[in-house]
């Protein structure tokens, strides 16, 4: 039944029974069969019937609540008899805000080295991608805000806090300034994240504090993209320091704090709310509480205009 119940959630998941058999790995009538079998074990429909996909019916989608504890606690047990018989070691599959994937080698570098035969694949996500990774098992943990949006429930660990400045060339408007308001910040040609993502949600709602909205004329989901305009000295951008300093900006970026108001936003690791976690997450949580990541976020302690960064 496991394999039937890992069947069917990824086709709640893909919402299309062609995708979830591809996804699969499987043929579509293979996985209509074993959804049909699924279906005459339970003795309820699980999907509204058609020609295509039309949604789960209301026992599916509680059935989806206990397939995803399920499938969950069979992984978990699984890896805990792989990690008693050859030790820790597996694949970490981590959702990251863009915001924050500068930061994610403070958390991997320091676990891996203790752990060598565990690896990583990090992917970039949207906070409500993240969340909802968590809760379809396609993600082990996360990285995301803590304070801002509703998390639902899952566990969290603290990493960082973010504070928010003012990128811009040195040639440009304000360049010159210790410190700048979020007023006038929104008068300048602003290149910034795609609505879609909370640090753009954050940035709007400190500049509707400050009586003003952001009007950008460029959007991107990519800090890169975002970097790329910058450099030309026509755009500024709104973005946390940690992640101006890891692209090596040279001393023809001007990188000034922004106030008026103030504002600082904690972001964090998060997974599943669940006890027991599998061997690999629940020592990935430990890591993060413990000195072992603790000690390289700590680097981040004081930004350089004396600020903590981590509490």
């Amino acid at each position: 039944m496991i394999d039937k119940l890992e069947f069917f959630i990824t086709l709640a998941q893909e919402r299309h029974f062609g995708r979830a058999a591809e996804e699969l790995g499987i043929s579509q009538p293979t996985l209509s069969a074993a959804l049909r079998q699924l279906e005459d074990q339970l003795g309820v429909a699980l999907v509204v019937r058609g020609s295509r996909f039309q949604g789960l019916t209301p026992e599916g989608q509680r059935v989806l609540e206990w397939a995803r504890r399920i499938v969950g606690d069979a992984r978990t047990m699984r890896e805990e008899m792989r990690a008693a018989r050859k030790g820790l070691a597996g694949h970490v599959r981590l959702a990251v805000i863009p915001t924050a994937l500068s930061m994610v080698p403070r958390l991997t570098e320091p676990f891996q080295a203790r752990h060598p035969d565990v690896t990583f694949s990090v992917t970039s996500r949207t906070s409500l991608q993240v969340l909802s990774q968590l809760e379809n098992l396609e993600i082990d943990a996360g990285i995301t805000y803590l304070d801002n949006e509703p998390l639902g429930r899952v566990t969290t660990v603290p990493l960082y806090s973010e504070r928010y400045h003012l990128i811009t060339g040195a040639e440009t408007p304000l360049a010159d300034r210790a410190e700048v308001s979020w007023a006038e910040v929104s008068r300048l040609r602003l290149c910034l994240l795609t609505a879609d993502m909370q640090n753009r949600r954050i940035i709007n709602a400190h500049m509707a504090q400050a009586g003003v909205s952001a009007h950008p004329t460029l959007e991107s989901n990519s800090m890169i993209v975002l970097f790329s305009h910058i450099r030309t000295g026509k755009w500024a951008s709104v973005m946390p320091r940690n992640v101006a300093e890891s692209f090596g900006f040279s001393e023809e970026i001007r990188m000034i704090p922004i106030i008026e108001p103030e504002a600082e936003h904690m972001v964090g690791l998060v997974a599943t709310h669940r006890e027991p976690h599998t061997p690999l997450v629940s020592a990935l949580l430990h890591a993060a509480r413990s000195g072992v990541a603790a000690s390289a976020f700590d680097r981040e302690k004081l930004s350089s205009d004396g600020l903590p960064l981590l509490t």
